[in-house]
């Protein structure tokens, strides 16, 4: 399948290199999938470069509240965590993506601990965890109530920091790939903010290329994802002749904080860890929305909880529910400073969000709706990141590991960053490629308006948002071709990522149209049922020669890229044998 009236740019239109610089391996990304392969990497390789787009701070991992899941508490186990993950996905999952995930997951949280990450411990010194949807276990590891991401880029960004043979380039958007004869990796363009030698548009010669970018959500209107989520590692992939996996699950976080139709952007997010604590939601009547949905109730999958929500949004014709938090800490009904206390210490953020809107958790109701929170697909690896470009690894949100599936299970999106990013570091060092000249790049170039970018947004989260149906995907698909051929001859940081933007969400769109069916998040309101006589298997996006969108289905759940075996004495490998005591 082809969308053959869409053309998109083979590259972006840029000026010429200004100036170059070396590195054995680039890694674009600073949060927890970057600064871990950078970590692992830099005693094996000979210089890594971390390139980021804006701070080292500025990405996702920052906003992460909940925490990360594993295996962790007495009782649970990995297969018990595998379970909860391949239910969560919907018969998406690739089950020896996730069998690694949930086997590597404890041993790769505890050297997080080991780095210096502070998580929150009960009196007797033992981990606080937690529950969130989808899970059956308390697993959730948690820092500073509700500051866990931002916690653990503190560790990391500490150790890299105390690392001089890491280099940092901030406030660089990458632009393209260079490829070599072998279409393999050669370099990589960059365009820096900066000042002195390194401004402008630049090249890295390189020998590898690890892409951790993170997501897209900024393809819709309101998303919980920061303003650096353009989408760019994807765009950047498919246009180096990778492959872009099942961008049609897309998580619709269920409890984001209703600011108004208006409001755009980033939005607040209300953490699921605030249902695990004993919050719930309810509908305009104070009734328990999720009662009778699913056994887990407001503990159940994010795509059950977002539906549950939505169906009552339409049914009764209000813009958002209401999530119910104000007995939480409470002694009696009186004891409205044990509330406070409760919030305070478990749920400092989310407090002082609401109380910043107007809102009191204490004594009002949140109001809440769906907004786009994590691509499940990306760029399709294999189980040790590699893609189909020679040289070319992807890790975290950006990567399509199969770990997720068709619906990510709550907190696991920290945890694939750690544990992939490990991954790649144990074959990376000796696949390395030799440095190469790049070869003449015969692609197209091109460059859409950032003025479309609004337009986009609107469009994307009208007809390809939490419900979506032929009618409204057909719409999407019709004026995409319009926005794609909206061209500037003026390179700059919005155009640049509009070029993204709208690359991404032709191919999501697309996919979106063809899954005729509803599986996980992705939710078809005119085939509402899940078909896996038909639809057991990925929807793969390619970008060809001429600029157009190649959409084929690949039949069965399996990852089709075959993996290498990890080398005797890898983490991973089976003889490996734990030394650390709390792993063992």
């Amino acid at each position: 399948m082809t969308s053959p009236e869409l053309r998109l740019p083979g590259r972006l239109r840029a000026p010429a290199p200004g100036w170059s610089t070396r590195a054995d391996v680039v890694v674009i990304g600073s949060g927890i999938a970057g600064l871990t392969a950078a970590l692992r990497l830099v005693d094996q390789v000979g210089r890594v470069l971390v390139v980021t787009k804006d701070v080292l701070d500025a990405g996702s991992t920052t906003w992460a509240q909940g925490g990360i899941a594993a295996a962790l508490g007495p009782g649970d186990t990995p297969e018990q965590h595998l379970a909860d993950t391949l239910v969560a996905g919907a018969g998406a999952c690739d089950r020896e993506a996730v069998r690694a995930l949930v086997t590597e997951g404890p041993a790769a949280v505890w050297d997080l601990i080991e780095l210096g990450t502070r998580f929150d411990l009960h009196d007797d010194g033992h981990l606080s965890l937690t529950r969130e949807g989808g899970h059956h276990r308390d697993r959730i590891a948690h820092a500073g109530g509700d500051a866990t991401g931002a916690e653990i880029q503190r560790a990391l960004l500490a150790a890299v920091a105390d690392n001089p043979r890491i280099e940092v380039i901030a406030h660089a958007l990458a632009l393209d790939l260079q490829l070599g004869q072998d279409g393999g990796v050669a370099g990589v363009t960059l365009h820096v903010l900066g000042e002195g030698q390194r401004d402008g548009v630049g090249a890295v010669d390189c020998r590898a290329v690890v892409l951790a970018s993170g997501g897209l959500g900024q393809v819709f209107d309101q998303t919980t994802n920061p303003v650096v989520s353009t989408g760019d590692g994807a765009a950047l992939a498919l246009r180096a002749g990778a492959v872009l996996r099942d961008l049609e699950f897309v998580q619709f976080h269920p409890t984001v904080m209703y600011l108004g139709a208006d409001s755009r952007g980033q939005q607040p997010l209300v953490s699921e860890a605030v249902r695990g604590e004993g919050a719930f939601l309810v509908d305009e009547r104070g009734r328990r929305l999720m009662d009778g949905v699913h056994p887990l109730a407001d503990l159940a999958p994010r795509d059950v909880v977002a539906k549950a929500i939505m169906t009552r949004m339409v049914s009764s014709g209000r813009p958002h529910m209401w999530l119910d938090a104000r007995h939480l800490g409470r002694a009696g009904a009186e004891d409205d400073a044990g509330a406070r206390a409760f919030w305070e210490r478990r749920f400092p953020t989310i407090h002082a969000t609401c109380l910043a809107h107007g809102i009191d958790p204490v004594t009002d109701l949140i109001p809440v709706a769906p907004a786009c929170h994590y691509a499940s697909g990306g760029v399709r690896t294999d189980l040790w990141g590699r893609t189909g470009v020679p040289g070319l690894y992807a890790t975290g949100e950006v990567a399509c590991s199969g770990v997720h599936g068709a619906n990510r299970l709550a907190s696991n999106s920290l945890l694939e960053g750690l544990v992939f990013s490990r991954r790649i570091a144990e074959v990376l060092p000796g696949e390395l490629r030799p440095y190469a000249d790049p070869a003449p790049d015969l692609r197209d170039e091109g460059l859409i308006s950032g003025a479309v970018r609004a337009d986009l947004q609107a469009l994307m989260s009208d007809r390809a948002g939490v419900l979506r149906h032929a009618p409204g995907l057909s719409e999407a698909a019709d004026r995409l071709v319009g926005l794609a051929a909206d061209a500037t001859d003026r390179p700059d940081p919005a155009a640049w990522e509009t070029t993204n933007l709208v690359t991404v969400a032709a191919a999501l769109a697309l996919a979106a149209a063809r899954r005729e069916e509803t599986r996980g998040s992705h939710w078809r309101e005119d085939f509402p049922d899940r078909e896996d006589a038909r639809w057991a298997g990925h929807l793969d996006a390619r970008l060809t020669e001429d600029g157009s969108l190649r959409l084929d289905f690949v039949p069965s759940v399996a990852t089709d890229l075959t993996p290498t075996p990890a080398p005797p004495g890898c983490a991973s490998h089976p003889d490996h044998r734990p030394d650390h005591p709390a792993q063992a």
